[in-house]
């Protein structure tokens, strides 16, 4: 049976951008991710989906350790990532890593390739011969071994995100977060990264968090799909399941979105959902159902309570009133 390797739980963060009223004395609460919990099992690819603001990426940041969670518990095989106020052990920085959706700025410019790849090494596995453990982790995301010598400008978009990649990998982790790795680049090198992430996959055994706004790249990576709306998880469920049966009208109205190149893949969408109105400010998040005012399903409960995730079919959860109510 394969075992939970990540396991989220009620996870909140919260963010204070300024101060209202007359005396500025009211914070201003961005809640960019509330009450969010998923697990990710060994092996498998998680893919988490959703618009820009939804709080995909502070899921992110959060799991790396770039943020402190306002509320709620992120787990690794078990342990506690944020307990009490210590730096986390070198061992889980080692075991955790992630790969930036922007190459060039995550690559620090004035460092070569060599340097940016050392470093990792130097923290992590101080009695390795640096060298050749940095002319095989070239050749692992297939760069020629010469790559060390250059600086990150004078690379492409996709030879960036493969240092990043093999950065990630110097520290031999269980465990990478992808956050839009392949949203900045060209078509075709999308492509030749998603294959080098699955061949890495199977290569090393790694369990990936792919986090991305395209859920047509999702049918063919991930092996469970979750979808974000303004800081919180939709709906939860295996890829095949998910594309084939959406319950959630906002997982149904974005996957009658995707476009396509025949009538055979038309008629496989979700009718065509109009939504109305605009997303809703995460510093203003509407009462009740936070998608209540775009659905056009919606009942006079939706804008009163906050509906919670039930399970309808094994494996498949979603967290709308249309499928139960609290």
């Amino acid at each position: 049976m394969t075992t939970d390797i990540l396991t989220v739980t009620n996870l909140k963060k919260y963010f204070v951008i300024g101060h209202s009223g007359i005396l500025k004395r009211k914070p201003i609460t961005v809640k960019a991710v509330d009450g969010v919990s998923f697990t990710v099992k060994e092996g498998e690819t998680f893919g988490l989906v959703g618009e820009s603001g939804s709080g995909k990426s502070t899921v992110a940041y959060t799991t790396i350790g770039m943020y402190r969670p306002t509320a709620g518990n992120i787990s690794f095989r078990g342990q506690n990532l944020f307990e009490g106020n210590r730096t986390r052990p070198l061992a889980l920085k080692k075991e955790i890593q992630i790969v930036f959706q922007d190459p060039g700025s995550s690559l620090n410019p004035r460092r070569n390739i060599r340097q940016i790849l050392e470093l990792p090494l130097r923290i992590h596995r101080p009695g390795d011969n640096r060298l050749e453990e940095i002319v095989r982790l070239l050749e692992m995301v297939e760069l020629p071994p010469d790559y060390m010598h250059k600086y990150p400008q004078m690379l492409g978009g996709g030879e960036k995100q493969m240092v990043a990649i093999a950065r990630a990998l110097a520290t031999e982790p269980s465990f990478i977060i992808l956050d839009e790795p392949t949203s900045a680049l060209d078509v075709s090198i999308q492509a030749k990264i998603i294959n080098l992430l699955i061949r890495l996959q199977d290569e090393f055994h790694l369990s990936y968090l792919f986090i991305t706004h395209d859920l047509s790249l999702m049918r063919n990576v991930a092996s469970r799909v979750a979808i974000m709306y303004l800081g919180k998880i939709c709906e939860v469920a295996e890829a095949a399941e998910f594309f084939r049966n959406p319950y959630h009208p906002y997982t149904q109205m974005l996957l009658s979105a995707i476009p396509v190149v025949s009538e055979e893949e038309e008629k496989l969408k979700p009718k065509k959902i109009i939504s109305t109105g605009e997303i809703p400010s995460p510093v203003n998040i509407p009462s009740g159902c936070s998608f209540h005012l775009r659905c056009p399903k919606k009942m006079d409960i939706c804008s009163e309570v906050d509906p919670v995730m039930v399970e309808v079919e094994e494996g498949h959860t979603v967290r709308c009133h249309l499928y139960g109510q609290p």
